[in-house]
């Protein structure tokens, strides 16, 4: 069994707490696809809003 990287966890957990305000119980509990895919949509919402906040809309 490979084991995911300690550091690479945390990175996701960090980001996710950030964004999403969740408590470490309930980040932990997620399996790594729907980190994954959580981190993906945070990202993506990001993005958008810095492009929204460059044209002033």
């Amino acid at each position: 069994m490979k084991l995911y990287p300690e550091q690479a966890l945390w990175n996701e957990v960090a980001y996710l707490a950030y964004h999403l305000h969740w408590d470490l119980d309930r980040l932990l509990d997620l399996q790594h696809p729907d980190r994954i895919r959580l981190i993906e949509l945070v990202a993506t919402m990001n993005d958008r809003a810095w492009e929204m906040a460059r044209h002033g809309e």
